[in-house]
């Protein structure tokens, strides 16, 4: 368990459970000298950052790089409340690579360079994703102009630019992102119709081969409980393992609802894939609700959210929990679920919500 003797266990154990494309943007400045931990550095041991450090657990958040480099109060939050950050947008194929052939790293790396001034991990996200594809690979793909050897051959090229580009940098690579669908069937995409099953574990040998050091995950959403598309990963990670695929980790993304009430065998689901040999990390934590907010609300988002945090603190091997995003003020879930939102840990001025108090509460009992 990376969290917390026996005792701290039990006293969580005892608790009551029942992205938009990215700009160009201008260069980041650092919060905090390089290596240093921004709470501690600022004085305040009380954060989310260093409370998670004393559980021995990495904390992050997705970041939006233009609220990055634009808001001053999100910058200065991102630095001192999390140890881990997530590309939200611009390690996606659309933006690495929006004309074919010219490769834009800039962005992801004003991400990296804020993240090593301040003392934080990155995660990288994501190699292999059926959405936010560039253009001019979708349209060659269905016009026939690019075939499927030529679509295989871009796909390893990708995997060798990025992952080689940030090599050494990236402690957890989500290599392979929701090839499942909700049916628990290989989802289809160009990948699976042009190249085949065998392109998953294509990926990741060739993920490991560009960087050898990085832990490498299967990541997907609704897969925190058991159900049977938990299942699914569930076989289809024994047989990668079976293969000799260099598949490190299971990712449980954690988007969740208020309205459709939440899984309480969030346990029992990361311990059977750390049986099989994985580390676990819970990688886009967010709980929705039906707008407006209230007070009922807003507990039971704090209860969905402990829920899974207390499942990774308990686990042997859950090594990193990520919000997606943190604040309100810059959600993604307004854009795609029509009339829910709030579904962040603080709400659009910053202000703490019960969601808030909940982790930190449970972070400092495990600590």
């Amino acid at each position: 368990m990376v969290a917390g003797a026996a005792v701290a266990a039990a006293v969580l154990v005892s608790l009551n459970a029942t992205g938009a494309p990215a700009a160009p943007v201008a260069s980041v400045a650092p919060v905090a000298a390089a290596g240093q931990d921004a709470a501690v550095q600022g004085g305040n041991a009380d954060t989310l950052r260093a409370l998670a450090k004393r559980a021995g657990l990495k904390i992050g958040t997705a970041v939006d790089m233009s609220a990055l480099n634009n808001d001053a109060t999100y910058k200065d939050r991102v630095a001192a409340e999390f140890n881990s950050v997530t590309a939200e947008n611009v390690m996606k194929w659309s933006e690495i690579e929006p004309t074919r052939g010219v490769l834009n790293f800039g962005p992801a790396d004003q991400l990296v360079a804020f993240a090593k001034a301040n003392g934080q991990s990155v995660r990288g996200h994501t190699l292999l994703w059926h959405s936010q594809l560039p253009g001019w690979l979708t349209e060659g793909v269905a016009s026939g102009d690019i075939d499927s050897a030529e679509l295989r051959q871009l796909l390893k090229q990708h995997v060798f630019d990025v992952a080689g580009h940030f090599r050494g940098k990236i402690y957890q690579w989500d290599v392979a992102n929701e090839v499942i669908d909700d049916n628990g069937q290989l989802r289809d995409t160009i990948w699976l119709q042009k190249l085949g099953p065998g392109y998953i574990a294509d990926v990741f040998r060739w993920a490991h081969q560009a960087d050898p050091k990085a832990k490498l995950y299967i990541n997907d959403y609704n897969v925190e409980g058991l159900n049977a598309k938990a299942d699914a990963y569930y076989e289809l990670v024994k047989q990668l393992k079976a293969d000799r695929v260099p598949i490190h980790g299971f990712g449980m993304q954690g988007h969740l609802g208020v309205q459709f009430g939440f899984d309480g065998r969030a346990l029992q689901n990361v311990q059977r894939f750390e049986a099989l040999g994985l580390e676990t990390s819970f990688t886009e934590v967010d709980v929705r609700m039906l707008m407006p907010a209230d007070n009922p609300k807003l507990h039971a988002q704090a209860n969905g959210y402990s829920i899974l945090l207390r499942a990774c603190l308990l686990a042997k091997k859950c090594t990193s929990f990520t919000v997606w995003g943190f604040t309100d003020k810059y959600s993604w879930v307004p854009g795609f679920f029509t009339g829910q939102g709030a579904a962040n840990l603080l709400d659009e001025n910053f202000g703490q919500k019960p969601a808030y108090q909940a982790v930190k509460e449970t972070l400092a009992l495990a600590g």
